[in-house]
């Protein structure tokens, strides 16, 4: 038997974590993204931390305010691909409400928030998955 050993495809490490889809997952996704970014070697109050944690709290409430499903948690995960870029992924269980980035005008209180993920990110969109999808956003670190 001639045995092969793999050679890594780029992607340097990854975070994953279920959350409860309430407010409180929604605070703790941020601060649980804060949190492996640091470990990661992007320090709190970085550029990269903070645009990084704009995004996972956007991500994180459309999650819990427009993909929420009674008794399923929504995920978060984050994969560091060498050598220079953060994915960012919030999944819910709503596959049939895609999201869509609305200018809004200057006295809406709401719906601009994929707006300031697409400012912030190199790139974002949604995937399709077997219950509901997620959406990513991608920086360049």
């Amino acid at each position: 038997m001639n045995q092969r050993i793999s050679t890594p495809t780029g992607e340097f490490t990854a975070f994953r974590q279920l959350l409860s889809a309430t407010p409180r997952g929604a605070r703790l996704a941020r601060r649980l993204a804060l949190h492996q970014l640091d470990a990661w070697g992007f320090p709190h109050g970085g550029d990269v931390s903070d645009a990084a944690a704009l995004i996972v709290a956007e991500l994180a409430a459309n999650a819990i305010t427009h993909g929420r499903v009674a008794g399923r948690d929504f995920e978060l995960r984050l994969t560091r691909r060498e050598p220079t870029t953060l994915r960012i992924e919030v999944a819910d269980a709503r596959g049939d409400r895609l999201p869509r980035c609305r200018p809004g005008e200057a006295e809406d209180d709401a719906g601009r928030g994929l707006c300031l993920v697409a400012a912030l990110a190199t790139a974002w969109g949604v995937t399709e998955r077997k219950v509901g999808k997620a959406v990513w956003a991608e920086l360049t670190v």
